[in-house]
């Protein structure tokens, strides 16, 4: 005959499981996927950031020799190949002497923007040259792993 005591457990069993081991691996699974997530956020973060202020280093690099009326090495050194086709080095030392630039010039980049497409990388800079009393606009595009210039503008500012 079986008593009402016989159904309990003795102290000493474990108690029964309750799948909390299934549990734990999928919300670890699910945190470590966050990580992940978190972390190429940041890198990606990081890596644009870095693009972006790589560009902005050509962009001043070039603007410096312009300024400095060094026109032939800014040309051999940024143009990209399609451009010099467009614009004779001629047309572009003009171009920069009639701006008449000199020491006082300074630059400033205000925008600065890189993007990927098809595996292509392409930068658009924007800013404005102050001399004393008058500015230049400037707007220049670099496309490529090595990148050079594809598009120039550099125009007195109204």
């Amino acid at each position: 005959m079986s008593t009402p005591h016989d159904s309990l457990q003795p102290a000493s069993a474990p108690p029964p499981k309750k799948g909390g081991k299934r549990m734990w691996i999928v919300l670890g699974m699910a945190g470590g996927a966050a990580a992940l997530a978190a972390a190429g956020s940041v890198l990606a973060g990081a890596l644009a950031g870095g693009a972006a202020g790589k560009t902005k280093g050509l962009a001043d690099d070039f603007t410096k020799l312009v300024i400095a009326g060094s026109t032939d090495q800014a040309y051999d050194g940024f143009l990209d190949p399609a451009l010099r086709g467009k614009l004779s080095r001629e047309e572009f030392t003009a171009g920069v002497r009639s701006l008449k630039l000199d020491s006082s010039c300074m630059p400033a980049y205000n925008d600065v923007d890189v993007k990927t497409e098809n595996g292509t990388s392409t930068a658009d800079v924007a800013g404005l040259i102050t001399c004393g009393g008058k500015a230049v606009d400037l707007a220049y595009r670099f496309r490529g792993d090595e990148p050079k210039m594809t598009t120039i503008r550099l125009k007195p500012k109204e």
